[in-house]
């Protein structure tokens, strides 16, 4: 995500060392009375089994919600919809219902900041959705307390990571290597951002960093369907190239994709 990319940049380059004993997105889990107060019942409790097909259908109906963009390399989208009226409002839901109550950033808009006015254009940057996107996507799929809710991509690719080392069993997310797992729907494949090369052998990162993960929602040959937020201010699908059994890299490690550099898969463990 771009969210503070120069921050992340800063606290990454003398970062990569030894793994926090940690997970970094716990803060303790908020208070029941407010959860009840901001999530639904249908999720808080939930209604029904978590599931990769809630979560690829509730993708796609915010897809739809945005118009269906299809961004293709190089070729930026014309509009600046998180904006639009009727389009900054489900932003603002994405924050509000994607992260866990008490932060500053679960009040922000596609266009308002915590205190409701509204940022520069050249300050967009600093208001990047796209993990909170990701957030209320496995909120209202049904996820509950087993999805590390983050408005930094970062985080919940490091629970993953923890997870595949056994050291919090507690979520529904494990970690898995491009080359050797492909991606099913509703699973979440990431790549880093910035000036920092970011491996799958550099998990659990000490600090967090600039990166960005989409949901998967339709498997073709050769390619994946994927969405996410926050990609040229939309919900937007984009298509990502893999091997011809559906694998983001190569055996030797080499991402088929030209454009993006993914290096890492979250495997969702879903109910059903």
């Amino acid at each position: 995500m771009k969210r503070g990319a120069a921050l992340f940049f800063l606290l990454f380059l003398g970062a990569c060392a030894a793994p926090p004993k940690r997970p970094l997105p716990s803060a303790g889990a908020p208070p029941a009375a407010e959860l009840a107060a901001r999530v639904p019942a249908f999720a808080r409790t939930p209604y029904e089994p978590f599931s990769r097909a809630a979560a690829v259908a509730i993708a796609k109906a915010e897809w739809r919600a945005f118009y269906q963009p299809v961004v293709l390399p190089h070729t930026p989208l014309q509009n600046d919809e998180e904006r639009e009226e009727g389009l900054w409002q489900l932003v603002g839901l994405y924050w509000w219902l994607g992260l866990d109550p008490g932060t500053a950033d679960s009040r922000f808009t596609g266009k308002h900041d915590a205190e409701g006015h509204v940022f520069p254009r050249n300050e967009d940057g600093d208001y990047a959705w796209s993990a909170a996107f990701i957030s209320f996507v496995m909120r209202l799929a049904g996820a509950g307390s087993k999805f590390p809710y983050s408005a930094t991509h970062s985080d919940y690719i490091n629970a993953a990571r923890f997870h595949k080392l056994g050291e919090d069993p507690g979520i529904a997310i494990t970690s898995e290597r491009p080359e050797r797992y492909a991606p099913r729907r509703g699973d979440l494949i990431c790549h880093w951002r910035g000036r920092v090369r970011v491996t799958y052998d550099d998990l659990p990162t000490a600090h967090r960093f600039p990166g960005h993960c989409d949901i998967v929602v339709g498997k073709k040959p050769g390619l994946l369907d994927v969405i996410g937020g926050n990609v040229e201010d939309a919900v937007a699908m984009k298509e990502v190239p893999v091997t011809a059994d559906g694998r983001l890299a190569h055996r030797d490690g080499e991402v088929v994709d030209p454009d993006h550099p993914w290096f890492v898969v979250i495997r969702v463990l879903y109910e059903e």
